[in-house]
């Protein structure tokens, strides 16, 4: 059964307006709730000095590089949010040594907020 075209156009400008929604509303959170800690960017020099947390671009790169699918890393980073564990972690150990251990953001991010983040961050960073 062919969909009618009209049909299909409107499937293909609803999935296109959630995406973008998703997408919004990943930006807007991690701004809320993680860029007080983590940059988007490449540090600057006088910025290495004051980071409290490494740059998300670095953390997802190690993320991408340990999980093969989004999936996996959408699932993994949604997790380690709320129960980091240095058996967990996927960063170099000197990074663990420079800014501990990521603390738990129970309290402060609901499971649907921590899976948009994890699915923006996935989209946007690393690689």
């Amino acid at each position: 059964m062919k969909l009618p075209q009209r049909t299909l156009t409107l499937f293909i400008l609803l999935f296109v307006a959630e995406t973008a929604m998703a997408q919004e509303k990943g930006s807007t959170l991690f701004e809320e709730k993680c860029a007080a800690c983590h940059l988007k960017q490449r540090p600057s020099l006088e910025a290495m000095n004051t980071m409290i947390a490494p740059p998300i671009m670095g953390v997802m790169s190690h993320v991408k590089d340990a999980k093969a699918t989004k999936a996996e890393a959408v699932g993994f980073i949604a997790d380690y949010i709320f129960e980091p564990t240095p058996a967990k972690a996927l960063c170099m150990k000197q990074s663990i040594e420079r800014f501990g251990l990521m603390p738990s953001q129970k309290g402060n991010l609901t499971k649907e907020e921590a899976a948009t983040i994890a699915g923006y961050l996935y989209d946007n960073y690393g690689y």
